[in-house]
């Protein structure tokens, strides 16, 4: 399946600042769904990917659920605390053109609760963002895991671990951007043995 253009943005295309509204659709604490072991999970509005069959395209207006706040930003470091909690996802809508209420979140997680890890679900691949902005790569250098790809109804697998389509890769951050190439999770055990790598070249 050939991309269409208003999916595939340009790099640097799609600004943060330019399009957050610093808004939330949710907060979950204490789930099992989002990632490895117990987890809270924050659900920022906005995204301008628009996949079809996406699950929820509710948080597809940057407007939509309510202002991300203060005290909401208390509760989560509180649930954080919690010892049987394992970490912190981050999910949408799209994180990555979030980065004004993210930053300053993950980055006070990292200092306050540097034993807990983090994951985010994205859009973009990682292919992509390495040509992004710098406050995308920021948030992706502050993260642990990123589930990275848009989702594709064509290659929709409900056998996939923590994804939905096969083209989406769940992605250890520290040691791709040690070896500069893309690591799989050495935890995945959806039986998957290759995975679709996209061309820096192809990127239009």
């Amino acid at each position: 399946m050939v991309e269409e253009r208003w999916n595939t943005p340009q790099p640097g295309e799609w600004k943060s600042e330019e399009l957050s509204q610093g808004r939330i659709i949710d907060y979950k604490a204490f789930n099992f769904v989002d990632g490895e072991g117990v987890r809270n999970s924050l659900y920022v509005s906005g995204c301008m990917f628009h996949c079809e069959g996406c699950y929820n395209a509710a948080t597809w207006s940057f407007r939509a659920g309510i202002p991300y706040t203060k005290e909401l930003e208390e509760q989560i470091m509180t649930d954080l605390a919690q010892p049987y909690v394992q970490g912190l996802t981050l999910l949408g809508g799209e994180p990555f053109l979030n980065t004004g209420i993210l930053l300053p979140l993950v980055k006070r997680i990292r200092k306050e609760l540097p034993e807990k890890d983090i994951w985010s679900w994205t859009g973009y691949t990682w292919e992509e963002l390495m040509l992004e902005t710098p406050d995308k790569l920021e948030l992706l250098n502050l993260i642990d895991i990123l589930v990275d790809g848009r989702f594709d109804i064509t290659k929709k697998n409900l056998m996939l671990q923590f994804r939905g389509s096969s083209n989406q890769r769940i992605i250890d951050v520290k040691k791709s951007l040690d070896q500069d190439r893309v690591v799989i999770w050495d935890k995945l055990n959806d039986g998957q043995v290759t995975y679709e790598q996209v061309n820096r070249d192809n990127l239009i």
